[in-house]
Parts: C-alpha cells; sequence; structure tokens
C-alpha cells in the first residue's frame, strides 16, 4: 500500500496500519457515514475530502468541518469508543479514499503506540476547535458572512475555485432558506467578488484576503 499519513512517522505503527486496514473508494456525494449507523472502524481520508454534517430529524444539514487528508473523525471515535450509533453524517466531497482501521485494533494500539495515541488526541482537539468556529457562526456572524466563509473553505478543500454546488446545497449546510442565498450570492456577484452560472460557482482568487480585510 505504501501508506503515508502527515501525522504518524512511527514505522511500527505505518507497518499495521498497512497490514489491518481496509482500503475504501467513494465517489462525489457518496455517503461515508450515515447517521444512526453503528461505526466499527475508524475512518482516516488517504485522498480526497469529506464534509461532516449534523442531520436533524426533517433531513435538513447543518455542516460542522471538513476532513482532508491524514484526517480522522472525531465523532466516528467517540462512536467507537462507546458502541453508540453516529449522530452525524459524513459525505465525500469528491473521489476520497478511505483507510479503515477495526475497533479492535483501535483500542490496542491506543495501549501500545504512544503515536497513535497522540494522534486521537490531536483530532479531538481539532474538531472540537472546529465544532466552536461552527457554533460562533451560528450564533455571532451574518449570514454573508457565513456564506463568504462557506465558499472560501470549500474552494480550499477542493484546491478549485470553480464550485460545482446548488443554492438549495448551500442553503442545507448552512442552515437557512434557498431564497437567503440566492439573494446573498447575487450580491456577490455585483461586487464582483463571485461568477454565478447554473449549479455553479466561481470564486476569486483573493476571496480569504478580501474577507479578512472585510472583517478587521
Amino acid at each position: 500500500m505504501n501508506l503515508s499519513l502527515p501525522q504518524i512517522t512511527d514505522p511500527a505503527l505505518l507497518a499495521e496500519l498497512e497490514r489491518h486496514g481496509v482500503v475504501q473508494e467513494f465517489e462525489p456525494g457518496q455517503t461515508i457515514i450515515a447517521p444512526e449507523q453503528s461505526i466499527k472502524m475508524v475512518p482516516i481520508i488517504l485522498e480526497g475530502s469529506v464534509k461532516v454534517m449534523r442531520t436533524n430529524g426533517e433531513g435538513h444539514d447543518l455542516l460542522l468541518y471538513y476532513l482532508e487528508g491524514g484526517d480522522t473523525c472525531a465523532v466516528a471515535l467517540t462512536c467507537c469508543n462507546t458502541s453508540s450509533p453516529s449522530d452525524v453524517k459524513a459525505v465525500a466531497e469528491e473521489k476520497t479514499r478511505v483507510l479503515g482501521v477495526p475497533l479492535q485494533k483501535h483500542n490496542e494500539w491506543t495501549n501500545t503506540y504512544r503515536q497513535w495515541q497522540e494522534f486521537v488526541a490531536l483530532t479531538y482537539q481539532k474538531r472540537f476547535q472546529e465544532l466552536l468556529r461552527a457554533v460562533d457562526d451560528v450564533a455571532f456572524r451574518k449570514m454573508d458572512e457565513r456564506l463568504l466563509r462557506y465558499l472560501i473553505t470549500k474552494a480550499r478543500q477542493l484546491n478549485s475555485l470553480e464550485l460545482s454546488v446548488t443554492h438549495q446545497q448551500i442553503a442545507s449546510e448552512l442552515g437557512t432558506s434557498r431564497e437567503v442565498i440566492s439573494r446573498l450570492l447575487k450580491q456577490l456577484e455585483k461586487q464582483k467578488l463571485v461568477e454565478l452560472e447554473r449549479n455553479r460557482i466561481f470564486v476569486r482568487d483573493d476571496l480569504e484576503e478580501l474577507l479578512a480585510a472585510m472583517t478587521r
């Protein structure tokens, strides 16, 4: 497999991951973890990107955070540790390869490999900070700023200034209505911050710098 992970350099641990990990491939839009799903493996993203969302009983989604190469999901770790079903949904943003670590090995390596312990601890810390940012967005930021941050994050995750996404998808992930998103996108287009086509948005390459200047 010739495994390479940014946060794991211990040759013995890498060899264990190659020996016991199960590689799966997911197409864009394919669900990797579903709400109420029993999780038996810790998923580590090898290639691609994944969005993790909170889903309510009516099927509405709220974006929590993104995962990219080398990341794993704190919720999946918690579900594995507590034998509880998932309360989030994880969906592939692009073609994605995932290494599944069996629950038994996760428990074993937690007691054996210091670097695995550090990897798990850093995952919890990073995901907690991202959840706090998501709460801050909902509680303290206006929707136009949240939309800009969403577009910047998505462009960075996909490494592309061309985003194939509908207004309804954005509205669902930001917890608002399609009409609000369409109105705000039209305003951004008038400001020449984005260009709109059917189911496609082109963002400026300096959008992140512009947002930073706007929010100082």
